[in-house]
Parts: structure tokens; sequence; C-alpha cells
């Protein structure tokens, strides 16, 4: 079974029990000190994937660093987790988890590329023409690429919405060559 599928599976089991049992807010906090530590320590990745190194151990590790830090129903968690030898899988686990989380808020994520940079106004009127366009709420991510020449692309999901001059010019090239 893939990285994704299982992680999406772990993921959906423990949004269902944290909504269950009303410990939300919790996990989800736990969870982000979790992947924040994941992200930072290279060492504690490496000992999670490591095939040469048991379960329990793991678990062990983990407890250690978290200890006093995180809920006690998260701690079983990554017990369970490391005992069916899915502690590796942990990151994704947490990004699969944050996205259910968004899907479930009418979250999307966003990512704009804009050939100038944008001031509040601009960036505001931008994001609200997003929201109302996916009908959800919008968390963008800005960015400037002077590469564009000017206008903006917009990634959404898989769809990529290109509005930039560059690529404009690159359409006009081809009409014209054909």
């Amino acid at each position: 079974m893939s990285i994704a599928i299982t992680s999406r599976r772990y993921a959906t089991a423990l949004l269902d029990v944290a909504e269950d049992t009303g410990i939300l807010d919790t996990l989800t906090a736990d969870l982000e000190l979790i992947g924040a530590t994941l992200r930072e320590s290279t060492d504690l990745q490496n000992v999670l994937r490591s095939p040469l190194i048991k379960g329990d151990a793991k678990a062990r590790a983990l407890k250690s660093v978290f200890a006093g830090r995180i809920s006690d129903k998260t701690v079983i968690f990554l017990e369970l987790v490391c005992k069916k030898k899915r502690a590796g899988f942990l990151a994704q686990m947490i990004k699969e988890y944050n996205d259910l989380c968004d899907e479930r808020d009418g979250l999307i994520n966003v990512d704009v590329k804009t050939a100038t940079r944008l001031d509040d106004s601009q960036s505001k009127e931008l994001i609200d023409a997003l929201a109302t366009y996916t009908g959800k709420k919008v968390r963008a991510s800005l960015a400037l690429d002077e590469s564009l020449l000017g206008g903006v692309t917009v990634k959404v999901g898989d769809t990529v919405l290109d509005g930039s001059v560059r690529h404009q010019l690159h359409l006009l090239k081809a009409a014209l060559v054909d």
C-alpha cells in the first residue's frame, strides 16, 4: 500500500476519533508540535524511518521527546503507529490530517505569484475574488516572480490559472507560428 493511502487512512481515523471524543483542538495542537519537531530534526526522522529500529524503541523515543508536552491520547496514537510499523509515515500522516481539517473547515490553499508586489488592498481583493471563484475560504501564499513580466499566476490544487504577460506572449507566439 502506498504512503499516501496509508497516511490518509490513519489521518481519517485520527480525525474521526478526535471529533467523536471532543479532543480536536488538543490533538491538532499536539500534531502541530510533532510536525514542527519532525521538520527541524533529521535525526528523529531517520530514527522513525529506520527499519533496524524496532517499533517499541521508536515509541519510547517519541515519548521521551514529547513527554509532558502532548496529551495521553496523542501518545497512544504514536504508540499505535510505531507498533504497526508506520512511524516513518508520521510526517505524511500529519500533513494528511491538516488537509482533512482544512477540507472540513472549507479552507483551500492557494499559491499566488505576481510580477510586482501587491499592496494590502490588492492582496485582499485578489483573495476575495479567489474565495468567490472557489466557493471556499482561501489561505493564500503570495510570492513575487518578476519573470512573469506582468500579471499573476494562481495555483489552486492541481489547477493553474495563468494570467501573466509571459504566458499571453507565449500564446501569441504560438498563434503567429501556426
